[in-house]
C-alpha cells in the first residue's frame, strides 16, 4: 500500500491534466459566472455589427469615466496616472487606455481582439425583382459555410447616407414587431443535382439573395411593381432612395437574441462569439482596474475576418498614431524611438477564439492538443496553416510568464491548437503587433460551431477568460 501511494504521489507530481473549470469554482464564483454571462448576452444583442459593437463599448466606457482622446490632445484634460481614455476610429474600431504609473515608452499590457464577424453584406446596387419577388444581391464577408445561411431568420443592420450626406441608421428584423428576411433553399424533392455537389458547392455565392417582398403596386404600365413597392416602403419608413444604397453599408445577420443553451443553462448560443466574446471580456477586465503600474490597453478592431487590412483594421497605423500622440503628451522631446521602444516593451494577449474539440467531428482534431469547452481560457502558442504558415508562434519565455500569472490568480486554463496538422488552419491579429517586436500570444474562449450563424461557448470559459485578462492587465 505504501508503494502504491508513492507512485500515486509521483504521478501527481510529474503528470498534468487540465481541470474542469466548473469543478474548480466555489458556489459564489459560479454565481458570479452566471451573472457575468447576462452582461455578455446583453452586449451581443446590442452589437451585431462592428459599428454597433464599437459604439456599445464607447457607451460602456463613458459610463465608467473614460474620456475622448481629443480632450487630452486639446489640453482640456491632463494626462496622468489613472487617466481613462478612449479613441474611436471611424465608428468601426475602438481603443481604450488606463494610464499606468510608468511612462508609456516603457511599454503596455494589451488585450487585442476584433469586433467584426463573418456575415453577408449587401452589394452596392442590390435591389431587384424576379418572378414577382423582390431580392437583395449580396457578397459574403469572411469565412462562412454558405449553406448555413439559407432558410434561417435574417435581419438587416447598417448605415446609409442620403443625397444631403445625412446619416440614416437602419436595424430591421430584431424587434418583435419587425419583419424578418430569408435566403431561400431548394426543396429536397428537387435537389438531385444540388445533393451531388460538395458542401462548399451546394450553395453558390451569387445565389445568396435575400428575399424581401412580393406584393406589387402600380398599374399595367408599371415596371417592376414589387421592387417599386419595396422602394416606397424604404422611402416612407426609413427615408431611403435606391441611390442611397450606393453610399451605404448594410449587413445581413441572423435575427434574434443570444440565448442560454442546455438544460443546465451552462452555455450560450449566439451570433458573433467570434470575436465579441474576447472583446467583451477584455473590456470588462479593463473596467475592473483603477490603479496599474504599466499602462493597460484594450484594442477592439475591425476587418480581422478578411485579413485586418484597411484603415479600421489592425494593420492600419491608427493604433501606433494614437500611442505616439499619448507619448508626445508625456515626453516634450518626443521622437520616433519612443514609440518603437513602447511597442518593443509591450506584452499582448491576442484575444481570439479557439476551436473547441467536438466529438461529433473528432476526425478533424488531435484530441490531446485541442481545447475543450468547460476547461477554461485557451492559450494558443501558434496558429497558421500546415507548417505553421502565417503564424506568430509565441516565445516560450513569454508563454511561461503568462502561465505563472494565470496559476497565481486561480485562472483555469488550457492549451490547444487549431485542429490536426494539415487539416486546415487559420490566423488572428497576433502577428501584427508581433511584427513590431511586441511579445504576443493568442488567448481566448474555445468555441463550438465557429463561424456558423449561431456559435456556442461555455459560460465558465467566458468567465475564466475575463479573469485571465484582468490578471494579465493588472501588473
Amino acid at each position: 500500500m505504501e508503494k502504491k501511494n508513492q507512485f500515486e504521489e509521483l504521478s501527481k507530481e510529474l503528470t498534468h491534466t487540465f481541470k474542469n473549470a466548473w469543478e474548480a469554482m466555489s458556489e459564489s464564483e459560479t454565481k458570479s459566472c452566471f451573472e457575468f454571462s447576462e452582461g455578455y448576452k446583453a452586449f451581443l444583442d446590442a452589437g451585431k455589427t462592428e459599428r454597433e459593437s464599437a459604439n456599445e463599448i464607447k457607451r460602456l466606457a463613458i459610463e465608467r469615466g473614460y474620456k475622448n482622446i481629443d480632450d487630452y490632445l486639446s489640453g482640456k484634460e491632463k494626462l496622468q496616472k489613472g487617466s481613462k481614455i478612449y479613441a474611436i476610429n471611424r465608428d468601426k474600431s475602438i481603443i481604450l487606455f488606463l494610464m499606468g504609473e510608468k511612462s508609456l515608452k516603457e511599454g503596455m499590457n494589451i488585450i487585442g481582439a476584433h469586433i467584426d464577424v463573418p456575415r453577408i453584406d449587401l452589394k452596392p446596387f442590390p435591389l431587384y425583382e424576379d418572378s414577382d419577388m423582390a431580392f437583395l444581391k449580396t457578397h459574403y464577408y469572411g469565412g462562412i459555410k454558405k449553406y448555413q445561411w439559407t432558410a434561417i431568420p435574417l435581419a438587416i443592420h447598417g448605415v446609409a447616407f442620403n443625397k444631403n450626406n445625412e446619416k440614416i441608421e437602419v436595424v430591421i428584423g430584431e424587434d418583435e414587431a419587425d419583419p424578418i428576411f430569408a435566403i431561400t433553399d431548394l426543396l429536397p424533392h428537387l435537389a438531385k443535382d444540388q445533393s451531388s455537389k460538395t458542401l462548399s458547392e451546394g450553395i453558390d455565392g451569387e445565389t445568396l439573395n435575400v428575399l424581401v417582398g412580393h406584393m406589387p403596386m402600380g398599374d399595367d404600365k408599371t415596371k417592376d411593381k414589387v421592387k417599386l413597392h419595396i422602394l416606397k416602403i424604404l422611402k416612407d419608413k426609413y427615408g431611403l432612395l435606391e441611390e442611397d444604397f450606393l453610399s451605404a453599408e448594410f449587413e445581413v445577420v441572423p435575427a434574434g437574441k443570444a440565448k442560454d443553451l442546455g438544460f443546465d443553462r451552462s452555455m450560450i448560443s449566439a451570433y458573433g462569439h467570434d470575436d465579441r466574446v474576447c472583446s467583451y471580456t477584455g473590456v470588462m477586465a479593463l473596467f475592473e482596474l483603477e490603479d496599474v503600474k504599466t499602462t493597460a490597453c484594450g484594442m477592439f478592431m475591425d476587418k480581422e475576418e478578411v485579413g485586418s487590412q484597411g484603415n479600421t483594421g489592425s494593420q492600419s497605423r491608427y493604433f501606433e498614431n494614437i500611442v505616439a500622440e499619448l507619448i508626445a503628451l508625456q515626453e516634450p522631446d518626443f521622437n520616433d524611438l519612443y514609440l518603437r521602444r513602447a511597442i518593443s516593451n509591450t506584452q499582448v494577449l491576442s484575444g481570439d477564439v479557439g476551436a473547441a474539440y467536438d466529438p461529433n467531428f473528432a476526425a478533424a482534431y488531435e484530441k490531446r492538443n485541442s481545447a475543450h469547452i468547460g476547461k477554461g481560457v485557451q492559450l494558443v502558442k501558434y496558429t497558421g496553416a500546415r507548417g505553421k504558415g502565417g503564424c506568430n508562434d509565441a516565445n516560450a519565455e513569454f508563454l511561461g510568464e503568462v502561465r505563472k500569472i494565470f496559476n497565481d490568480n486561480d485562472v483555469v486554463w488550457q492549451i490547444g491548437e487549431l485542429g490536426k496538422v494539415d487539416q486546415g488552419g487559420g490566423g488572428t491579429i497576433a502577428y501584427i503587433l508581433a511584427n513590431s517586436n511586441a511579445e504576443v500570444v493568442d488567448c481566448g474562449v474555445p468555441v463550438l460551431s465557429m463561424h456558423a450563424p449561431y456559435e456556442i461557448v461555455s459560460k465558465v470559459d467566458v468567465f475564466m477568460t475575463f479573469k485571465a485578462y484582468k490578471a494579465f492587465l493588472n501588473r
